[in-house]
């Protein structure tokens, strides 16, 4: 059809005439609203934004001589970040003496990986790196999944937390309601008390 009998179709049904194939021959139109094309597919980018995942990686230093109680603490980390679905960069920073004992940081990284092996799993093996040795651990679970659950967990402690306080104002309430009762009652032996005192 003509260009300018398919504009004037356009303009008696209010609509936009707009080119989608200009290398066709003949060349394609289409009849549509194109502020609501545009806007659904702002739309559309905006949703697939928000449903990307980035990998982050989290790192977090150790030392081969570290002690128990800290091993314990940067393990509960580790962990945490596995469980929120991120990858973790382990480092054990040699100094001195102790990078003539790669050994320790090998047997460290070794240890922490079999702590946390429900969690995570060793993406990238210990290799040393001049001074450093660096492990890397990937999660099991994919980011959105585990932000998912995360959300499930925290709706369910919410629930918990205000059925607690439900029955906490409950029994705050009887006890408030029985206050009163209770007071007016002994007041009542007292005072049938009294005259007998008097007697």
């Amino acid at each position: 059809m003509p260009t300018d009998q398919a504009l004037k179709l356009a303009q008696e049904a209010d609509l936009d005439l707009v080119e989608i194939a200009p290398q066709g021959k003949p060349p394609v139109c289409k009849l549509m609203d194109y502020g609501k094309f545009k806007y659904e597919n702002a739309q559309k980018a905006r949703e697939a934004r928000r449903n990307q995942t980035n990998v982050v990686i989290k790192e977090m230093k150790l030392r081969p001589k570290i002690d128990q109680h800290d091993y314990e603490t940067k393990k509960g980390h580790v962990v945490r970040f596995l469980r929120a679905g991120d990858k973790v960069k382990i480092t054990i920073m040699f100094r001195g003496r102790e990078q003539h004992r790669p050994e320790l940081g090998f047997r460290l990284l070794q240890k922490l990986a079999e702590d946390v092996t429900e969690l995570g799993f060793v993406e990238s093996a210990p290799k040393q790196d001049g001074r450093n040795m660096i492990m890397v651990l990937g999660p099991h679970k994919k980011k959105a999944d585990a932000k998912v659950e995360m959300q499930a967990e925290k709706e369910t402690r919410a629930a918990e937390r205000a059925a607690l306080e439900a029955e906490e104002r409950a029994e705050r309430d009887a006890a408030h309601a029985a206050g009163p009762v209770a007071k007016k009652k002994e007041r009542g032996r007292s005072e049938n008390l009294d005259p007998e005192i008097d007697a």
